[in-house]
């Protein structure tokens, strides 16, 4: 039996979608090979899927001074599992599998992100990540000074909170809509990837 991908709306067909969302899901799937779930829970609302992932990919895909794809990741993991977000969990861990090359990071970060085996800079940035999202944390001087002392610019510390603040938008909406993850994505970064016909 096949879960629902979303309590709301679905499209029957992409192409009843508007052409710029049709072709941004089109070009998802001809990358990854499937249309991962959370596109299409969110095309029922095309200004917010504009506006979501306009945002997921200026924070995601830009370059930070010294934050790396896969640290960023590593914070999408981390917070999600604390958040309860399955979904999250198992699509940012496939990507930091594939980012980090270590095959067992993500699981550990969803386990107990303080006993995963990363080095203390990453451990402080979780977590600040953590403080954020859970302990109606801001940054102070205390934790800037931690956060410098690791070696993050003003810049990165600025896209730490902002990709915690993000996902903890995206852990809520998908839990929202009883998303689940896609199977494609429980084996990625663990298997090698079967050729394209």
């Amino acid at each position: 039996m096949t879960a629902p991908i979303s309590r709301f709306p679905v499209p029957e067909s992409l192409d009843a979608l508007p052409a710029d969302l049709r072709e941004r899901i089109l070009a998802v799937q001809d990358r990854a090979g499937f249309v991962p779930n959370v596109f299409l829970m969110l095309a029922h609302r095309p200004e917010e899927f504009r506006a979501f992932f306009a945002w997921h990919d200026a924070l995601m895909e830009r370059e930070s001074d010294s934050l790396t794809l896969a640290e960023k990741e590593m914070i999408v993991v981390a917070t999600s599992a604390r958040h309860g977000c399955l979904y999250c969990v198992v699509a940012h861990g496939a990507v930091l599998r594939i980012y980090s090359k270590q095959p067992h990071l993500a699981d550990q970060l969803a386990i107990n992100y303080r006993t995963a085996a990363i080095g203390e800079r990453q451990r402080v940035m979780i977590d600040f990540a953590m403080h954020l999202s859970f302990a109606h944390g801001v940054l102070d001087d205390a934790w800037q000074a931690r956060l410098q002392g690791v070696g993050f610019s003003l810049n990165d510390i600025w896209d730490i909170g902002a990709v915690a603040a993000f996902f903890s938008l995206s852990n809520r909406l998908v839990s929202l809509a009883g998303t689940p993850p896609n199977p494609e994505f429980y084996l990625m970064g663990r298997v090698p990837r079967a050729p394209r016909a």
